[in-house]
């Protein structure tokens, strides 16, 4: 990203499927990670670490969040995710402690789930109130060829920190189950992670699919009847994850930069005209007419998936 941007952490409001208007913090640098699935949005690892470190200025993203806060609309969560794995900073439990000191914003976190085996990750984000984990498959074998994780990460040692995870927090876990057509939508692939599922009980699971650009083009779509009856396999409340939410736009005052704005959302997922919109509480009138100057920029590209057109911020080679 410009380093001249004024938001260089939190980005959004960004319309989410699983949180409604969520208001995001990156954590890391772009596409750092344990993983490097196969359907990730952002494409390719660049750095795959199981390194716990201060990856960015706690300090200035506490700041830039509280600038955001007051002067832009009013999130439903705010989210530590953003273009890797949160749970790599090293300073995440502060982090959590200073936003909830700050703000009555829930505060949720997204991960990937492989870090948890760790003691003193799973103890970091233990103040937040809601954890999002991900299990995308149910053998060491399929683990390998999804996720691709980091090669100290062993899948039975992966399973179990969500496991103990899962015990020892108090808050709110949502399991996100991404099924990926042809590795693990079968019956037998379905059975095996929902048997892990079982054993944290999570308040509910979630079933999504790919509906981005993925990392690889061996990553498929499942279709909506497909999920739903992979639904049926698991016990508890799962719920298949809707393809895109509606926000009705508001009368609060919209991005003043919206070029810059529209950027730095693009910077850490592509998104439709739609989803810029609803996002930054802007007409798509005035999303086309910026897009159609980045595009021009060369600082914008677009990739058509089905019937959908995707914008992405152009990276420098």
């Amino acid at each position: 990203m410009n380093a001249n941007s004024k938001d260089r952490y939190v980005y959004g409001p960004v319309p989410s499927r699983r949180l409604g208007r969520s208001l995001g913090i990156d954590l890391v640098p772009f596409k750092t990670c344990s993983y490097d699935c196969i359907y990730c949005q952002l494409g390719r690892t660049t750095h795959k670490t199981i390194e716990l470190a201060e990856y960015v200025p706690t300090e200035a993203v506490l700041d830039e969040l509280a600038r955001k806060l007051a002067t832009g609309p009013a999130p439903n969560y705010i989210g530590l995710a953003g273009s890797g794995e949160p749970t790599l900073h090293s300073r995440i439990g502060e982090l959590v402690a200073a936003i909830k000191e700050m703000t009555a914003i829930p505060v949720a976190v997204l991960t990937n789930g492989s870090l948890l085996w760790r003691p003193e990750v799973r103890s970091a984000i233990a103040q937040a109130d809601l954890v999002m984990p991900s299990l995308d498959a149910g053998d060491p074998r399929t683990f390998a060829r999804v996720n691709r994780p980091h090669r100290r990460i062993e899948f039975e040692k992966m399973t179990e920190g969500l496991i103990t995870f899962a015990e020892e927090y108090r808050g709110a876990i949502w399991l996100e189950v991404f099924v990926v057509g042809g590795f693990t939508d079968s019956a037998e692939a379905v059975e095996k992670i929902a048997a892990i599922a079982e054993k944290m009980h999570p308040e509910r699971v979630q079933l999504n699919t790919v509906s981005r650009p993925p990392a690889e083009d061996s990553a498929l779509a499942v279709s909506a009847k497909a999920l739903e009856q992979i639904r049926a396999q698991f016990s508890g409340t799962c719920e298949v994850i809707a393809e895109e939410r509606q926000f009705e736009p508001t009368d609060s005052p919209g991005p003043t930069d919206i070029e810059e704005e529209i950027l730095v959302l693009l910077s850490r997922r592509p998104c439709t005209v739609d989803g810029i919109a609803t996002g930054l509480e802007l007409r798509p009138n005035e999303v086309i007419k910026a897009l159609d100057l980045l595009c021009q920029k060369g600082a914008v590209r677009t990739e058509r998936r089905g019937e959908s057109l995707f914008y992405e911020r152009a990276r420098q080679a």
